[in-house]
């Protein structure tokens, strides 16, 4: 891919790459990191990025991105609590959300939390899931039915009601 063409997939994409981090960060100058350096591990490799899944690709080097900038903000703050002997911040929750569902989401592991939000934020297909994630689309649908009977039970759990319906949990 030369310049001209990786140009034009940075505008095109950077958008929704830029979304894509901004749900999964605490704040927008964490998005801006992130994005950056997905776009600018895409530049590096854009000989082997794939032209018809390059949207697909950068998410799935934004999610390395996002996991790598995870694991060294938890070795910041380890190193934190060890120079000041207290306890870790509350976890920030976006604003305007409801309390239950977020909670139920916090209680879920990471791998079922991604997947439903993947789904829910991002708008993905399971087969786009799995292109992101690397695994068979039949992976992803089996996950995602699975994270979201979990995230039901969470929710009634947490409210006493059922989260989804029945036509809803096999969307």
């Amino acid at each position: 891919m030369d310049e001209e063409h990786f140009n034009a997939l940075f505008a095109a994409q950077f958008p929704d790459v830029w979304r894509f981090a901004r749900r999964r960060t605490v704040s927008g100058s964490d998005a801006d990191d992130v994005t950056a350096e997905t776009f600018a591990v895409a530049w590096r490799r854009r000989a082997s990025i794939p032209v018809p899944d390059a949207r697909l690709w950068l998410f799935g080097v934004a999610r390395n991105v996002l996991a790598n900038h995870r694991r060294e903000g938890q070795r910041r703050e380890r190193l934190h609590l060890r120079l000041v002997s207290t306890d870790a911040p509350a976890a920030v929750e976006p604003p305007g959300t409801h309390d239950e569902l977020w909670a139920a989401l916090a209680a879920l592991g990471e791998d079922d939390r991604e997947l439903l939000l993947m789904r829910a934020w991002d708008g993905l297909s399971a087969g786009e899931i799995a292109t992101v994630l690397g695994v068979p689309a039949a992976t992803v649908s089996s996950r995602l039915y699975k994270a979201r009977a979990k995230l039901d039970r969470e929710l009634q759990h947490r409210t006493g009601e059922p989260a989804l319906d029945e036509g809803r949990r096999h969307a």
